[in-house]
């Protein structure tokens, strides 16, 4: 027996989620304990939207909130590909002279216009991510995982 879901359980919001991770060092400038020193950290991000799963039968996509290949392309596009094996620096502190001589020397560096810690960068990833997501499609929530016990969240709702 084929079942078709009735128009009132098709128009339930859902969350799905699509988790990443990425290495990436980084330094805290003016930070009083030892994150003050260039070091780095295997970054877990934990990306929630929230949508309707399409309910046009002729779409390929029928059932799908997003894709999560789609969405895995949007994230990799945006985060992935520029903080894995990078290292960031807040732009407006000194340690500008030792990112343009890492740079000098080969290396992946990002120069940012915050602190690059994981409640800033955090912020940064919405962004990014909001503005690549359908009309259709709203980012719910991040989740940076720093450490095996710390994290830093980004919720829609704390920020409308």
């Amino acid at each position: 027996m084929l079942y078709l879901c009735p128009q009132t359980h098709c128009m339930n919001k859902i969350r799905i989620t699509k988790q990443f991770s990425f290495e990436t060092g980084h330094a805290l400038y003016g930070y009083d304990g030892k994150c003050r020193n260039v070091h780095g950290h295997s970054y877990r991000l934990s990306v929630t939207v929230i949508g309707t799963p399409i309910s046009n039968t002729g779409n390929v996509k029928y059932g799908m909130v997003i894709d999560f290949s789609d969405l895995k392309k949007i994230v990799k596009e945006e985060i992935v590909d520029v903080f894995d094996h990078a290292t960031v620096f807040n732009k407006n502190t000194p340690h500008v002279e030792l990112a343009n001589e890492l740079q000098d020397r080969g290396h992946n560096v990002l120069l940012v216009n915050y602190q690059p810690t994981s409640e800033m960068m955090v912020i940064d990833f919405a962004e990014k991510i909001k503005t690549r997501l359908p009309k259709t499609i709203r980012l719910h929530s991040l989740k940076l995982q720093e450490t095996a016990t710390s994290y830093a969240e980004w919720f829609a709702s704390d920020n409308e």
